[in-house]
């Protein structure tokens, strides 16, 4: 599985330096290719349709929240996976009420803070079935 996780390409979008560069670090060591980026416009205005295989998205970003970015991904790209990271349950639920998205499932939204083997364990999961 080296090899193929290595091929791995993993977008990290969180406003809070610290995170993205602990999050880049731990998943660079376990072999993923990683794009960090501090400000969610940029990220945006780089993200090109089947260039990752995961997107790591901070909920609550200025400017744009990570739920609005999350849709502006999606029409670009409907098949990378995504998962959320949040400091809050609260915003799991109120996503799903406000915009029905019910494909999504637990799995999908992390709390902050996260392990990093918890991370790493739920990125290999993840990716797995692509």
């Amino acid at each position: 599985m080296g090899s193929k996780q290595q091929q791995k390409r993993i977008l990290i979008i969180d406003d809070e330096e610290d995170i993205a560069d602990i999050l880049r670090m731990t998943l660079e060591y376990n072999g993923f290719n990683t794009d960090t980026y501090t400000d969610p416009v940029l990220a945006y205005r780089n993200f090109r349709g089947g260039q990752y295989d995961l997107v790591i998205l901070d909920i609550k970003m200025p400017d744009v929240d990570g739920f609005n970015l999350y849709q502006k991904i999606r029409r670009t790209d409907g098949k990378v996976k995504i998962i959320f990271l949040t400091a809050s349950e609260y915003y799991y639920e109120q996503f799903r009420k406000e915009n029905g998205f019910d494909e999504f499932n637990q799995e999908l939204f992390l709390r902050k803070p996260i392990e990093t083997e918890d991370l790493v364990h739920e990125i290999k999961k993840l990716l797995q079935f692509k």
